[in-house]
């Protein structure tokens, strides 16, 4: 573990540079504690694939008095119990105009759409962070089999609820914006709605399980 200094304010606690399911185990186990048993003067906590960046309040905070207790509790990690996971079942449209990128996946896989959509659902997938636009998921998890490159050309618009693939990562698209994932498929379930609480239906730290509408 390291520590950045992000600004006068913030300070990033690095766990690795790559994405690794270690560093994931790390980042979830220290972000539940920080949020169980807060730091004097922290206002704010974004955890990422193997970072989190802390913000603090350097009026009632000492920086360095943040650093010490972030390298302690980086440095205890191991006898702290990782939050156990919800799961979350999100059902899914695929294909047709909710999922227009389904036949160019299956192409580039050289997989039949059908298959295609049996190895999405078929897997689970953890949602590592929230970041992009408010609520949207960061799912790890997606077969090799499916690794598909971004878009060439974003769309300007991709509807709420898009369910999509990009590279390694899975993703949902919480509200209507600019995108240039693949999508396969849509959900009507709401991801974030700022009149709820919490606003994000997923968290850093659930499983996602994707269910095809037929199968329900």
């Amino acid at each position: 573990m390291r520590l950045v200094p992000a600004s006068d304010r913030a300070l990033l606690v690095v766990f690795d540079d790559a994405i690794t399911d270690a560093a994931a185990r790390d980042v979830r186990r220290l972000h539940a504690w920080l949020c169980d048993e807060p730091l004097p003067g922290v206002v704010d906590l974004h955890p990422a694939y193997a970072s989190i960046l802390v913000r603090f309040d350097p009026l009632r905070a000492d920086p360095g008095a943040i650093e010490d207790a972030l390298r302690d509790r980086a440095g205890r990690l191991a006898g702290h119990a990782e939050p156990a996971p919800r799961t979350i079942e999100i059902p899914v449209r695929y294909g047709g105009e909710e999922g227009p990128d389904l036949a160019d996946v299956a192409r580039a896989t050289g997989l039949v759409e059908r298959e295609v959509i049996e190895r999405h659902a078929g897997a689970s997938y953890d949602v590592r962070f929230l970041g992009f636009s408010p609520g949207f998921p960061y799912l790890a998890g997606l077969p090799a089999s499916l690794f598909t490159p971004r878009r060439e050309s974003p769309r300007r618009r991709v509807p709420a609820g898009s369910v999509a693939i990009a590279g390694a990562q899975a993703g949902i698209y919480p509200l209507a914006s600019p995108g240039g994932w693949n999508l396969i498929g849509r959900t009507d379930l709401v991801l974030f709605d700022p009149r709820r609480e919490p606003p994000a239906l997923l968290m850093p730290g659930d499983r996602v399980r994707f269910v095809p509408a037929s199968a329900r």
